[in-house]
């Protein structure tokens, strides 16, 4: 068997804790467009061996047609779309809902570990994971109860930063190397395997105005938080740059279709959706969104992040 990791005191290790280092030290000085590139040949490539690993997000709760509801898993979500696209010959979704890092290693109920999925025969690899370790679930919990205290204020932001510290600047930080490990867990199980890291979409209005109480967040609260999620982008895009992965920006173009737009223009449902989809998740067109995001990262060829 492969060894996932290397030891910590390896000269290997030291470097690459150094290098991550580095890459999360210029979290606030890189802009969200730019990052080093992945080191990968050029070419496109054809893959014929895809597997799927991430969170509710990559799974698609709610989205019809469930197939498989202990995960929230849908045959509409960004992989199944991508796998019809590129027409592989074998595909593996294990995407669940509630996933974190850890469930890369540990069975979550039904579902087996996700890696577990990779072999030396797969050549195609997306991972979207780090919303949960970071506490999706419970940011958008804590906010809105604090917005109804203060909904012209930013108490969701003072609470994080009471400490004197951002506490979810520093939680990012702290799952980047949970990451990290995924990624060379996926390069050691898959050596083959072309690997992309997806990011999460746009969530909130980019220009930071709010829409209490359609999306029930203080009215100060909307910028902290819009940030942080980029934050979190940038985070992945910079851990996967040191794992020679590729990253697929599906921020960028999902902006303009948060949570705060009308039915018809919104990509990502509310806190009460209207269309089939977990509250605060993508809808279908937001998985359609972030496959093509993934689908243009892959025919741009290797090379460029």
């Amino acid at each position: 068997m492969v060894k996932d990791t290397r030891p910590a005191g390896s000269a290997g290790g030291r470097r690459r804790t150094v290098a991550l280092g580095a890459a999360l030290g210029g979290c606030a000085l890189v802009a969200a467009g730019t990052a080093p590139a992945a080191a990968h040949p050029a070419g496109p490539g054809r893959e014929t061996a895809y597997v799927a690993l991430g969170d509710s997000y990559t799974s698609g709760p709610g989205i019809p047609r469930q197939v498989d509801t202990a995960c929230g898993r849908s045959d509409h979500n960004y992989p199944s779309l991508v796998a019809a696209r590129r027409q592989v010959a074998a595909f593996t979704d294990v995407s669940c809902g509630g996933a974190t890092t850890a469930e890369m290693w540990r069975a979550q109920g039904g579902n087996p570990p996700q890696l577990d999925a990779l072999d030396r025969r797969t050549d195609l690899v997306t991972v979207q994971i780090g919303g949960n370790d970071i506490g999706f679930g419970t940011i958008i919990g804590t906010c809105a109860r604090l917005a109804a205290q203060d909904p012209a204020g930013n108490p969701c932001e003072r609470s994080y930063r009471v400490s004197g510290h951002d506490q979810l600047t520093l939680t990012i930080a702290r799952t980047a190397p949970k990451v990290d490990r995924v990624l060379r867990a996926v390069h050691a199980r898959a050596p083959h395997a072309r690997v992309v890291v997806v990011g999460y979409p746009d969530l909130l209005p980019d220009d930071g105005n709010g829409c209490f109480p359609q999306v029930p967040f203080a009215k100060g609260d909307f910028p902290y938080l819009r940030d942080t999620g980029k934050r979190l982008n940038l985070m992945l895009r910079l851990v996967a740059a040191v794992n020679r992965a590729e990253y697929a920006d599906t921020y960028g173009p999902t902006v303009g279709h948060d949570m705060c737009k009308a039915p018809a223009d919104r990509w990502i449902e509310p806190l009460q959706p209207a269309s089939p989809a977990a509250p605060a998740h993508p809808n279908v067109k937001g998985e359609a969104a972030m496959a093509e995001a993934v689908l243009n990262r892959l025919d741009a060829g290797r090379g460029r992040n």
